[in-house]
């Protein structure tokens, strides 16, 4: 990966990560209200800060500069810093690779569904071309379970279960010793 494809992997996801955040902290404000009536006024409390900082960049065009610059600062701080797989010989990545994303992917959840784990894959430019069929071959092929029903978010399909994977190795860094 070039130095350009990691900084702009760096902007995409961070400014992904960073979107998700704010909408899940203004969910959570608004959803946090007592009462209905005060969710339904904190939401439109929302509604018009927003309109009102639309109006505002359209007085000042200017500003949409500085607001821009605030956003990729924040969307670098708040990325993950780009993986490459390690790869066999073959070119099909590593078990123990392949578990270290999954980990990364499912992070605190108790699962990942396969379609997601696929966005994921494709996001960091591997598995192009796969199908969601394709990754469950190839997770089961590498030794890892894929559970017909894993539950993410309300929703249950085909997945891998945080339970069914074995932690991933520490790695060569060091940090075991002393």
């Amino acid at each position: 990966m070039t130095r350009r494809q990691r900084a702009a992997y760096r902007l995409w996801h961070g400014s992904i990560a960073l979107a998700h955040c704010l909408g899940d902290r203004a969910y959570g404000w608004v959803r946090t209200g007592p009462t209905r009536v005060h969710r339904v006024v904190r939401l439109l409390l929302l509604l018009l800060g927003l309109y009102l900082l639309a109006r505002i960049v359209r007085s000042a065009p200017a500003l949409m500069w500085a607001l821009t610059g605030v956003w990729c600062w924040r969307a670098w701080r708040a990325s993950p810093t780009p993986v490459e797989a390690p790869t066999k010989a073959t070119g099909e990545p590593d078990a123990e690779a392949v578990r270290t994303l999954l980990f990364e992917h499912i992070g605190d959840r108790q699962g990942a569904h396969l379609a997601a784990v696929l966005t994921h894959l494709h996001g960091r430019g591997l598995g192009k071309g796969w199908t969601v069929a394709d990754l469950r071959a190839r997770l089961e092929a590498l030794g890892i379970p894929v559970r017909r029903s894993v539950k993410v978010a309300g929703r249950v399909a085909y997945g891998v279960h945080r339970d069914d994977l074995p932690a991933p190795s520490p790695g060569p860094s060091g940090e075991a010793a002393a």
